[in-house]
């Protein structure tokens, strides 16, 4: 058996952890003790970890939170004594616990464990891998939870995938994604369909293909969506606009894996991985008669949404630098100076990551060349107003999330210090590690930044 590492913080020493650590390290995990990992710096293992513990207190939930990163980490919270109570279960969730499990309740409870922390190094392995960062940018958590999720999807099952979102989120880069993942040796080019462009006078002939002769124009026999997609993907983009008659055809083609092409008698057989996207509301279509409930049941066995740009905000930027490098890939891609970054971060995109792309190639028109793209390229029409560049401030997105703050127990010292500290690794990590430039962002000398940075370093080894 391959042994796999894995860090772990012992949160309570209860008499039950030497039992438990040694069960661990005989179904072949290698433990490495949580230390400066505990206050949130990385230490190798630095994507998953086990949190030992015995009661569920406010002293523990605040420890969870700091070990998880506020749940940027994948924590399996391990309860050694009594099984937590359902509203502690969720505590513990809200406090960013991946998954919590009772020790006592399962006797293969190290097996289990050795096998949840294997998945997540498998998805962990895919979710950093070249192709994943080149299609499907962005580190806010909510953007790299819904990329755990769809390579889960992806890697181990071929049940048809529903993914929800607003226009512009990226559906169909997520499809990509699941096709690129199959596992499926010559497997055909992914196939997309708009559900929009179905004709149903042609009966579905883009699904189903027709006979040379089936009406009107067809000269030719011709390969509908089904044919071509067999042996691979198939994705049926804006299928809550889906004629209902063709939905009833294509319920039986999902249970049955067969269908005629029209205008034929022979039954064709095929079998294809279904992903579907819309952005409507299928559960209400569905209410409202709309949509056909049992192949709604049929096509959303897993269910993925998307989130729309403003819920990922803090991916604005790096979005900006690779569309700079999609958009000019013969130059060296510009850096927007600091008042062309406000002006990119303080849109509100209802187009989302699609509207973010058009404007940053309104930006590049403009552009003449040089490293840093400047306030001269932003085109007139869409400049600020004078003096209403910071009058929206704080930004109406920012409540919800001090209210989930206050809300999992954290007062108003401990608040402002988060914001404080996250702002200070935004900053950082946006400069590429210049802290004269994030200093500049930040408002504040070179010097008062370093000295920030070090208490931050010395506060987390204590």
């Amino acid at each position: 058996m391959l042994a796999v590492q894995v860090e772990i913080c012992v949160a309570d020493q209860d008499e039950d952890v030497p039992g438990c650590l040694a069960a661990l390290h005989r179904v072949g995990l290698r433990l490495q003790p949580a230390t400066a990992g505990d206050a949130g710096e990385a230490t190798g293992v630095d994507d998953y970890g086990l949190l030992l513990f015995d009661a569920v207190d406010a002293v523990l939930l605040t420890r969870l939170r700091r070990y998880s990163r506020g749940g940027q980490r994948q924590v399996l919270a391990v309860a050694l004594a009594d099984a937590p109570r359902p509203r502690e279960v969720w505590s513990l969730l809200a406090a960013g616990a991946a998954d919590v499990l009772d020790w006592n309740a399962d006797p293969d409870c190290a097996m289990l464990i050795r096998a949840r922390v294997e998945r997540w190094f498998e998805v962990e392995a895919l979710r950093r891998s070249d192709w994943v960062h080149a299609h499907l940018v962005g580190d806010s958590q909510v953007w790299q939870d819904t990329l755990r999720a769809l390579i889960e999807s992806a890697q181990f099952t071929q049940a048809p995938v529903l993914l929800l979102g607003e226009s512009g989120t990226g559906k169909e880069q997520a499809a990509r994604l699941i096709h690129h993942l199959d596992p499926r040796p010559n497997k055909p080019e992914l196939q997309v369909l708009d559900c929009t462009s179905i004709v149903p006078e042609l009966s579905g002939s883009e699904l189903f293909g027709h006979e040379r002769g089936a009406f009107t124009g067809a000269v030719a026999q011709r390969q509908g969506a089904f044919a071509l997609a067999n042996g691979g993907t198939l994705l049926l983009d804006e299928v809550g606009e889906l004629p209902l008659p063709l939905q009833a055809q294509l319920l039986r083609v999902i249970q049955e894996g067969s269908y005629k092409r029209v205008g034929g008698n022979t039954w064709q057989q095929t079998r294809f991985r279904l992903i579907s996207a819309t952005n409507r509301d299928l559960e209400a279509l569905v209410r409202a008669g709309g949509f056909r409930a049992d192949l709604y049941h049929r096509i959303a066995s897993q269910v993925h949404r998307l989130p729309p740009l403003r819920e990922r905000s803090e991916d604005i930027l790096a979005l900006v630098r690779h569309f700079l490098d999609v958009l000019r890939p013969q130059d060296p891609p510009p850096e927007p100076d600091v008042a062309t970054r406000e002006w990119l971060l303080r849109h509100d995109y209802p187009g989302n990551v699609r509207e973010l792309r058009q404007r940053v190639a309104r930006l590049l028109l403009h552009h003449v060349g040089g490293h840093l793209l400047t306030v001269g390229s932003i085109p007139a029409p869409e400049r600020p107003a004078p003096g209403s560049a910071n009058s929206d401030w704080p930004d109406p997105d920012f409540a919800p999330l001090v209210r989930r703050a206050l809300d999992s127990g954290i007062g108003l010292e401990a608040l402002g210090r988060g914001v404080k500290d996250l702002a200070v690794q935004v900053a950082v990590a946006d400069a590429g590690g210049n802290l004269q430039r994030a200093a500049q962002v930040l408002g504040v000398t070179d010097r008062a930044l370093q000295m920030r940075r070090a208490s931050q370093r010395r506060a987390g080894s204590a």
